[in-house]
């Protein structure tokens, strides 16, 4: 089975351009056959989940960090489409609250991390204090510089206490947000979704890549590296995704607990 993830991982000490990353690639003959691998695909998530959950000593967290209507949510979707919610959940990062605010700007992501056995899905997360912070001018540049090593910490330690992180950029171009942003307006049940506040990050799209460029080469790290996913093709980028989930945690092989009990134990009437 072919494993996307040296395809699209940002090598930890390499430098990408931002401008290279393709938004748009031919890895299936048609978007039935995405679809058909990401299901496949799903079906095993599934079970390699619930071994996680039987297990109960490590945790997994999936980062879908990318622009208005990347589709972070149909991401999830997909990939977990036949995981039962038992020991997933969807954190989502939306503007800080008063109360987050007044701790560090890590606090609300930690508060958050999945016990073992879990699987946290981070809609956006803490790369928003180098993103949209960093472009809207909400911190000092100082502290921002500040932040890209505090974050390589931050998830080391999840690391060596027992978490696994996936980190996905989901990468696509200013020319198909646009659409997508119609398709808000014009479909009656997507229309919810829309928000004008979109429009003006929209305006500052070049500011938001450097920022993205500048994320992926300071923070894609061994311990927790960076995929730039193709975006575009909504069918590819839930297929591919849902490949680099399950392709870590088949390496992550959790297995059955065995409590030592036998057919034989124990009278059951």
């Amino acid at each position: 089975m072919t494993d996307y993830r040296s395809k699209f991982i940002v090598s930890p000490g390499t430098t990408v351009s931002i401008k290279d990353c393709p938004t748009r690639v031919s890895l299936f003959s048609d978007k039935d056959a995405a679809k058909d691998s990401a299901l496949d695909d799903a079906k095993t998530i599934e079970d390699l989940a619930h071994k996680l959950y039987g297990e109960s000593q490590r945790s997994l967290i999936l980062v879908l960090q990318g622009m208005d209507t990347s589709g972070k949510d149909g991401t999830t979707s997909a990939v977990f489409a036949r995981t039962p919610p038992l020991n997933v959940y969807v954190a989502s990062f939306k503007a800080p609250s008063k109360t987050e605010l007044a701790h560090d700007y890590l606090w609300r992501v930690h508060n958050v991390c999945p016990a073992n056995g879990q699987i946290a899905v981070f809609n956006r997360s803490h790369y928003e204090d180098v993103l949209v912070v960093k472009v809207r001018k909400f911190a000092s540049a100082e502290d921002i510089e500040k932040r890209y090593d505090q974050i390589n910490d931050f998830e080391r330690l999840l690391t060596e206490t027992g978490s696994t992180v996936i980190k996905c950029m989901l990468h696509m171009s200013h020319k198909t947000q646009g659409k997508r942003l119609a398709e808000r307006l014009e479909e009656p049940d997507k229309r919810w979704k829309f928000n004008p506040d979109d429009l003006e990050d929209r305006k500052l799209w070049p500011k938001f890549m450097t920022a993205y460029e500048t994320m992926l080469n300071r923070t894609s790290t061994a311990h927790a590296p960076w995929y730039v996913i193709p975006s575009d093709s909504r069918s590819t980028r839930k297929a591919i995704v849902a490949n680099i989930v399950r392709k870590t945690l088949e390496d992550m092989n959790p297995a059955y607990p065995d409590p030592g009990y036998r057919p034989g134990d124990f009278d059951i009437d």
